[in-house]
């Protein structure tokens, strides 16, 4: 396909690696023509501007990839949807509920794929996992217990992830997101929601912390914290079996290496079978996760990380920030 990268921050730049060589990137836009220069200088003849409507309009544009802060992923992501191009959007897709819905409208009617960056769904562990988890090995799941966050930086109160303007929340929408999507790839639609955001070390106006428990109809739960504090940067997440457990450690990088423990409790309890994979080589779920966006893409399947889910991510987020004001 040919691929147009709006937003050519950190996040664009990890998404143009992903591309692999399968796929010609033509144009990038950003805010600053510097960021979007230094993107296309990687690709001889891809171009650079400002000018985000221009690079949706193209016509040799086959799909967008956008990768802006928050309160651009919605309306660019529209125009690229009427613009009738496939669209692979950054996570959380948008800053609510309620600015999805037109997107959704819209895709139904152009017959185009939106698909949501959940990338966290294509690391090596998590995709050993959601084998084991669907060969019924661990037997039906009770619980999971997530952990995610990172300590932040000095001046981090001055970024735009601390403007609820831009951002559209603190750190629930940012890496909260992904541990809902990940709860709900195993655990399906939670119908009781409960949790509490606070602001305890940075003076912003977003929260820095948030703890959630979401349970499903059967009563199986989610139980959930990320934080903006945590100073050693932490990725955790467990999934309880009647029969076994799975534990996920690490994301790579300053989260440390990762790593998928496998529990296995004998029939006569005791001490369980344990198995410990490793994965210690190079990031590549940017590369799967744009693989199967395109592969959806050439062939008008459903996309793995549909609107749907980031909707109803962004639904629980909401009914949490409510919870907490009151």
């Amino acid at each position: 396909m040919n691929v147009a990268i709006v937003g050519c921050g950190l996040i664009g730049q990890k998404r143009l690696r992903g591309l692999g060589h399968h796929h010609r990137l033509v144009a990038a836009a950003d805010v600053a023509l510097e960021r979007a220069e230094a993107v296309v200088k990687q690709c001889s003849d891809a171009v650079a501007t400002t000018d985000w409507r221009a690079v949706v309009a193209r016509p040799d544009v086959d799909a967008v990839i956008i990768s802006t802060t928050n309160d651009w992923l919605a309306p660019i992501t529209l125009a690229a949807v009427e613009a009738g191009k496939h669209v692979l959007v950054e996570k959380p897709a948008a800053r609510s509920p309620e600015e999805l819905e037109p997107i959704i409208a819209a895709v139904e009617r152009q017959g185009v794929v939106v698909q949501v960056g959940f990338n966290h769904r294509y690391h090596p562990a998590f995709r050993q996992a959601r084998q084991i988890f669907e060969s019924g090995a661990l037997g039906p799941l009770m619980f999971i217990r997530g952990r995610y966050g990172h300590g932040g930086r000095l001046g981090y109160q001055h970024e735009w992830r601390a403007d609820p303007q831009i951002a559209g929340g603190g750190e629930l929408l940012d890496q909260g997101v992904h541990l809902i999507d990940l709860a709900r790839w195993f655990l399906g639609d939670f119908v009781h929601i409960s949790g509490y955001t606070h602001t305890y070390f940075w003076d912003m106006p977003v929260e820095d912390n948030a703890f959630l428990l979401l349970r499903t109809p059967q009563d199986q739960v989610a139980w959930l914290h990320v934080s903006w504090t945590e100073w050693k940067n932490l990725f955790s997440f467990e999934l309880y079996g009647r029969n076994a457990k799975l534990h996920i450690e690490g994301l790579g990088g300053s989260y440390g290496i990762e790593r998928l423990a496998y529990y296995r409790m004998p029939p006569q309890m005791g001490p369980p079978e344990t198995t410990i994979c490793e994965y210690p080589g190079e990031d590549l779920s940017w590369h799967l996760e744009f693989e199967a966006f395109a592969e959806a893409a050439e062939s008008g399947a459903s996309p793995t990380a549909p609107l749907r889910d980031a909707k109803a991510a962004l639904e629980i987020v909401h009914q949490v920030y409510r919870g907490s004001r009151t």
